[in-house]
């Protein structure tokens, strides 16, 4: 589908590349050579850059991505919007902000704070942990992702956000207060080549054209994605083993 974590693209770049890029074209050469009726990309909100604390990304934001995968998922984008110019296929691009819920891959800042947590393992938090982020629970994500399919104008672009605000470090905090865990699993470390300061989505467009807003409430969502992993402590200690086995047997 493709590679989403951008640790892993400033250590590797050319897998982002490959997946990423080479991925969707391949799926858009098979869209139009098939006579796909609708190819819906989904992207991410990091392709527009960086905010500072101010202001928010819409659809007109200009396209400055500041890392090697949101490089790669904005070359996608472009090579989306040049199937719908050049050849007539009709196309649909989503950004988002952060997603979060059951299921996420614990390489993922909320999964990975919750697993060490649990497990009494020191927690890293990038600086001094003021970089800010605005959450969207992935069934909400999900939501917009299928309105945009069946609503949405070819050509467009439509934003997804949480309307959740907070910084990486009182998202820790808040994570440690609900399984009870003292702050001093916390340990800062050097921050991230490039991080990014701030995501912020205005989502009003798709508000107004496909009826979408979000409809979890972060704290709650937070709290049931932490009960979830809590609850599901051996799949997530499988995956952190190399053990995906586990991955398609009973979930709760």
């Amino acid at each position: 589908a493709a590679e989403s974590h951008v640790d892993r693209s400033i250590n590797d770049p050319s897998i982002f590349f490959r997946t990423n890029v080479g991925g969707t074209l391949n799926l858009l050469n098979h869209s139009f050579e098939n006579k796909i009726k609708r190819f819906l990309q989904v992207s991410t909100d990091e392709v527009y850059g960086s905010l500072d604390r101010d202001g928010y990304f819409t659809e007109k934001t200009n396209i400055n991505p500041n890392s090697p995968y949101s490089a790669s998922k904005a070359s996608a984008d472009f090579f989306v919007r040049s199937y719908f110019k050049t050849y007539g296929l009709d196309t649909i691009i989503t950004r988002c902000s952060n997603n979060y819920g059951p299921y996420q891959f614990p390489e993922k800042l909320i999964p990975v704070v919750i697993s060490n947590a649990m497990n009494d393992i020191k927690i890293p938090v990038y600086g001094k942990g003021d970089n800010v982020r605005d959450w969207i629970h992935v069934s909400d994500h999900c939501e917009g992702i299928y309105q945009a399919l069946m609503k949405g104008v070819s050509g467009e672009v439509y934003n997804f956000g949480g309307d959740a605000e907070i910084t990486n470090l009182n998202l820790v905090l808040k994570i440690l207060k609900e399984l009870n865990k003292t702050e001093n699993l916390i340990e800062h470390v050097e921050d991230r080549l490039g991080h990014d300061f701030r995501y912020a989505i205005d989502f009003s467009k798709s508000s107004k054209h496909l009826n979408w807003n979000p409809k979890v409430k972060f704290d709650d969502g937070l709290k049931d994605t932490i009960r979830w992993y809590k609850e599901n402590h051996n799949w997530l200690d499988s995956i952190l083993s190399g053990n995906y086995r586990i991955f398609n047997n009973n979930f709760k």
